[in-house]
């Protein structure tokens, strides 16, 4: 084993307790120096700091962890790591991992709810129920459900792959996107690959439902914009679980205005919390979320899984889950 995947000294500000904190410091070993700090500990984590080789984060890293001198491994405790994918990462050499994949069931669910609910109207029923109107919504039996229409899902990692067969379930045909070649995932009909030469053009052009789950990075900003919403169908549904400047909010507000699409649902937001005055609270067929998503029954346990995972990993020397690769920095 080489002095670069030794762990001597752990810094963690995650803040476990009981049997979770204990998991984590066992999986470390006995001859690992431990310490565990509150991430608002300025003093403690800069001592820390002078020695730790591994970190485990609760917030994303700054730059106290890129000037840390004898750091080489990350983990930052959640899942989008576009904060943390600064080029400087790479030029240090740093290994930078989160937890991706700890919530995907449940941000599959979600997708579903805001899918569902602009398909059945939800706005809709919820005021003709609170003015007591009995099929009052003009045009509504002319609506369709999702059986027999066409997904396209941008970015197929944890979620993505969860949505793909829930899609199925709901008797839906599944296109997929994602940067690398490979084998189509369970539940995906077809799959067009960037490193393959291909685009989402088609994706989009096919889709009833075109679902964003990617990683925001110098690639993916904007990645929809007035030229991808004009080639959606006019009637289809664009859904964002990815991050908030995936989306060209302005082009967005505009086709929604304008009819150029169905109709939206996102949860996340160019800016958080999303102002009072933004339009997009007054957009049309828009359903929102405040980047809030039900937890998996233990959502510690899953991220804990993965780290120690990567433990192994990193002292064998071998690919890490959820590393940041180049292609993934962000720097707008």
């Amino acid at each position: 084993m080489s002095n670069a995947n030794t762990i001597r000294t752990v810094l963690a500000t995650v803040p476990y307790t009981g049997w979770h904190l204990e998991k984590l410091r066992n999986a470390f070993g006995p001859e690992v120096h431990f310490i565990h700090l509150s991430k608002d500990d300025t003093a403690g984590i800069a001592e820390a700091l002078e020695e730790a080789d591994v970190a485990i984060l609760q917030s994303d890293l700054d730059e106290r962890y890129l000037a840390a001198p004898k750091l080489r491994w990350i983990h930052c405790d959640h899942s989008g790591l576009n904060k943390s994918a600064r080029p400087e990462v790479f030029e240090r050499g740093l290994q930078v991992t989160g937890s991706a994949g700890r919530s995907g069931p449940v941000l599959a669910e979600h997708i579903f709810f805001l899918t569902l609910s602009l398909i059945y109207d939800a706005h809709g029923l919820h005021d003709a129920q609170k003015e007591h109107r009995w099929r009052g919504i003009p045009g509504y039996e002319e609506r369709r459900g999702l059986y027999g229409k066409t997904m396209g899902i941008i970015g197929m990692g944890f979620t993505g792959k969860e949505l793909a067969v829930r899609a199925k379930a709901f008797g839906m045909r599944v296109l997929g996107y994602r940067r690398s070649v490979t084998e189509p995932p369970a539940g995906v009909d077809k799959l067009f690959c960037a490193d393959r030469g291909e685009t989402i053009d088609e994706l989009l052009r096919e889709s009833d439902v075109v679902v964003l789950a990617v990683r925001l990075s110098d690639e993916t900003h904007h990645l929809i914009g007035e030229a991808e919403l004009q080639a959606m169908k006019n009637t289809a549904y664009l859904i964002n679980m990815a991050r908030g400047l995936v989306i060209d909010e302005q082009a967005l507000i505009h086709a929604l205005h304008q009819g150029i699409i169905g109709g939206a649902g996102l949860d996340t937001f160019a800016q958080e919390p999303l102002p009072a005055d933004n339009p997009l609270w007054d957009a049309p067929n828009l359903v929102i979320t405040p980047h809030c998503t039900p937890e998996m029954p233990d959502l510690t346990a899953r991220s804990l899984d993965i780290i120690c995972d990567n433990i192994v990993r990193y002292r064998e020397g071998r690919p890490l889950l959820n590393e940041l690769v180049p292609n993934d920095v962000y720097t707008k």
